[in-house]
């Protein structure tokens, strides 16, 4: 396969993500209506009629039939390397225990280097990332081989498809996570473009990983090829824990199964058949926890990347989490037909093969089953069920229509769009604050200005854009504390410099509303006591921001030659605050120690200001005559007058 089809394959693969973004309807509002359309169907149609999936497939046959950890093999510039999914088969006893599915910290073994990008959490709120232990444990193993250093080696700036089944497709995602994290970082030789392609593979991370994959554009990456009715891929969504015994038995037996028939592929495949009780019982107990995923997360496993529903009649190609583990329980609960749980899990081969047929004879569905759904996008959500094995008689028919329709408006990248329209709406909120400073630069400054109340009719307008401005920006982390925006959003420059913006602009205006309304004697200063959670926010944002961010503020790295526009740090105004009060205490303290204290405040806010002047990180307002800073250095010099005449005084006696 050339490197141009492996490089296409994977940039569609990564269009799932993108897809209904259309970059330009974040700046376009009126033009998101007329973008509707859905994908799924069209990524896995284009997945099934390229040759990708039956070479990974075959590969992965190899794989599982050899004696070693993996297999590599060249196919014209591409590399494939396909992992054992037999080399687990001793774990399949260990099902009901559940320890070795179940998470620990990816950083376990040495993986807080092998994985850099992942471990390193941001913020107070980040939560470790979590991987299924038999998947880490085999990695690790393979990870300290001699193979695995000639593997590196040998993908070095290649084009890699990194493939396994079953456990072997775990291993193969923890693989290409560490070869990402590598090209992160300046760390060892990694691939020049990787694709991760797995078949049945269980889940391998939780929420944080999911989460972490997507905040570093890395979803396109992987492709998790799940069948109908294998129940491989949704068995760790249950609660291992709480399988009953004979279940337990039941499913050991299947993993056993599948072991010999896809290690010994020579062999007639064994007899073993659950009987009806057990089939029924099986799929009840995976549909109920599965369905319950979706509701509430008793499982900790997440799914990532994008994951291809197939069935006889086709894929579909989705990378929300949510929507996938819905339609995991969804497609499973649908009529299986002729298919089999005993057989679906080891019968991928055949499963590509009759996709890619379907898909090249064109065969379509049936629009005119729907009369009255006449939309483009609502046939594409048609074909999409119809490749996903969801028949429209099927009992969840509708409710998976529902899950696709309105998958669009729930994506998080169409939540950034209306974010974008809702920004451009309070823009004229922020103008007027903008205006009114300028109003106020000459005299006292707008900071005192709106503290003092001049101008009564102007302060309360420029006092309701404050608060429109904090309502909006307060829906927004709301929003993203509930996973409704992209979780790169926080490196986007365009809402870290809009954050940056309003935080600098308005709240001077904050810490004036907080010390006029006297809530300094009651709470406590402004900085400890009473700032607002989002500008603690926003100051990560800025400081953890991505290197193109704070190129993009050249002015940062450069002397400036006149006054800032704005303060460069907003709390300026809270220290001055802080710094009056100790200017007032330490003209009536008569205890030494505690007045050599507060001189020491005076002294180090003093050296700040001077500095922040020097570079001219200070608005002109700062040294307005009537400014609250140049009271306080008015204050300070007559402190200072009067404490040396006192010394001279003691000095004459």
């Amino acid at each position: 396969m050339h490197v141009s089809k492996l490089s296409s394959l994977s940039l569609s693969l990564s269009l799932s993500l993108s897809a209904t973004e259309a970059s330009d309807v974040e700046f376009l509002g009126l033009s998101l209506v007329a973008k509707r359309f859905e994908t799924s169907h069209v990524l896995g149609a284009l997945l099934a009629s390229s040759p990708l999936l039956a070479q990974a497939w075959s590969h992965c046959t190899h794989a599982n039939a050899s004696n070693s950890s993996f297999v590599v093999e060249h196919h014209d510039d591409t590399v494939y390397v396909a992992f054992s999914g037999t080399q687990t088969s001793a774990l399949s006893s260990s099902v009901a225990g559940g320890e070795l599915f179940g998470p620990v910290p990816i950083s376990t073994g040495g993986g807080q280097e092998l994985f850099a990008p992942l471990v390193g959490g941001k913020g107070d709120d980040a939560q470790p990332v979590l991987v299924q232990a038999a998947a880490l444990r085999l990695f690790l193993s393979l990870y300290n081989s001699s193979e695995f250093r000639l593997l590196v080696s040998e993908t070095g700036s290649r084009s890699v498809v990194l493939t396994g089944h079953s456990m072997g497709g775990c291993v193969a995602s923890l693989v290409a996570l560490h070869f990402l994290c590598s090209s992160a970082g300046s760390g060892s030789p990694s691939p020049a473009s990787l694709l991760c392609i797995t078949f049945g593979s269980p889940l391998l991370g939780d929420d944080a990983l999911s989460r972490a994959v997507l905040r570093e554009r890395w979803s396109g990456r992987f492709c998790h090829v799940v069948a109908q009715h294998d129940i491989m891929p949704r068995l760790l969504l249950c609660p291992l824990n709480s399988m009953p015994p004979r279940l337990v038995t039941s499913v050991t037996d299947l993993m056993q199964s599948w072991h010999f028939a896809v290690r010994y592929p020579g062999f007639s495949r064994p007899s073993f058949r659950l009987s009806d009780d057990q089939r029924t019982e099986l799929h009840r107990f995976v549909g109920v926890h599965v369905a319950a995923a979706e509701q509430q997360q008793k499982s900790p496993y997440r799914p990532f990347g994008n994951h291809a529903l197939c069935s006889a009649e086709g894929a579909a190609c989705i990378d929300d989490p949510l929507i996938v583990v819905k339609l995991l329980h969804l497609t499973f609960m649908a009529d299986p037909g002729s298919s089999s749980i005993e057989e679906q899990h080891i019968s991928y081969g055949d499963l590509v093969a009759e996709i890619s047929q379907n898909v090249l004879s064109k065969k379509r569905i049936r629009i005119e089953e729907e009369p009255t759904r006449s939309s483009g996008y609502s046939a594409g959500v048609s074909m999409a069920l119809e490749a996903s094995g969801i028949r429209i008689q099927d009992m969840g028919a509708a409710e998976a229509r529902e899950c696709l329709e309105t998958r669009m408006w729930r994506r998080p990248n169409m939540n950034c769009a209306s974010l974008a329209i809702k920004l451009a709406k309070v823009t004229p909120c922020r103008a007027q604050i903008e205006w009114y400073k300028t109003l106020c630069d000459d005299d006292m400054g707008y900071y005192d200005c709106f503290k003092h109340r001049k101008a009564a009719k102007r302060d309360a307008k420029v006092n309701m854009n404050r608060i429109k401005l904090g309502h909006f920006w307060d829906g927004l982390l709301a929003k993203l504390q509930d996973n409704e925006l992209p979780h790169d959003f926080h490196r986007r420059s365009k809402w870290v410099n809009a954050a940056q913006f309003y935080k600098l602009l308005v709240e001077p205006l904050d810490i004036a509303e907080y010390y006029r309304c006297k809530l300094h004697e009651t709470r406590g200063h402004y900085l400890p006591h009473g700032r607002a959670r989002r500008y603690e926010v926003f100051d990560r944002w800025w400081n953890e921001g991505e290197e193109e961010v704070r190129e993009a503020a050249t002015w940062k790295k450069k002397k400036r030659s006149k006054f800032a526009g704005l303060t460069q740090d907003s709390c300026f105004w809270a220290k001055v605050e802080e710094a009056r009060e100790c200017v007032k205490r330490a003209r009536a303290e008569k205890n030494p120690a505690k007045l050599a204290k507060l001189w020491d405040s005076v002294s180090g806010f003093e050296g700040f200001a001077n500095r922040l002047i020097e570079r001219k990180e200070v608005s002109v307002d700062v040294m307005a005559p009537r400014s609250s800073y140049s009271l306080w250095v008015e204050e300070v010099k007559e402190l200072k007058l009067k404490r040396a005449s006192s010394v001279l005084v003691g000095v004459e006696r």
